[in-house]
């Protein structure tokens, strides 16, 4: 029995390479030669959109734009990626838009709501902060929008666990007017 077995393996296997034989030979009959491949026009090729499946992708021409999905009315938007903020009115104006360096610690996007403000404080880092408005606690640290007393704006130090969303202080002013105690922020990726 141990022959007729290895008979019809081996018949199997005669029979696979032979219908692969076969197909290659197929497959190259009908193949474009290199030359005509160099003949033929050459189509450039596009990248597909970077935008998350089910998310329209925000026009690239303007880096300012609302990111779709924030949300609707009155809020302050973050996004984490594009390392800016956006203060929305009620009819969903944008009224200012400015770039922030964010902190070590962010917190997940979704809907939150200011908890607590403060005019002047010293940041987790050190550095002496003013319009502090914190909106999220992530790791244990409460995270929140603030502007450096000196006009600041460093990358954060990589090996501290800080919350401060630095802002410039222009900005900072305007999100302290902006957003009282309650108000919505909506963070997005």
């Amino acid at each position: 029995m141990a022959r007729s077995s290895s008979g019809f393996v081996a018949g199997l296997t005669a029979a696979a390479v032979a219908a692969v034989g076969f197909l290659a030979y197929q497959a190259s009959a009908h193949a474009p030669s290199p030359a005509e491949l160099a003949a033929q026009p050459r189509t450039p090729v596009t990248a597909p959109s970077a935008a998350p499946s089910g998310q329209p992708e925000r026009p690239r021409k303007d880096p300012t734009a609302l990111p779709a999905n924030s949300g609707k009315g009155e809020r302050v938007v973050y996004a984490l990626g594009d390392r800016r903020v956006w203060l929305v009115d009620a009819k969903n104006q944008v009224t200012r838009t400015f770039s922030v360096m964010p902190s070590t610690v962010s917190p997940l996007p979704g809907s939150y709501a200011v908890t607590s403000r403060s005019g002047s404080v010293r940041g987790s880092d050190g550095v002496q902060v003013e319009h502090v408005v914190r909106f999220a606690t992530a790791q244990d640290v409460s995270v929140g929008f603030s502007a450096a007393v000196d006009g600041s704006t460093p990358t954060p130090d990589p090996g501290r666990k800080t919350g401060g969303i630095r802002m410039k202080r222009a900005d900072g002013d305007a999100l302290w007017t902006f957003a009282s105690i309650g108000a919505k922020v909506v963070v997005v990726a």
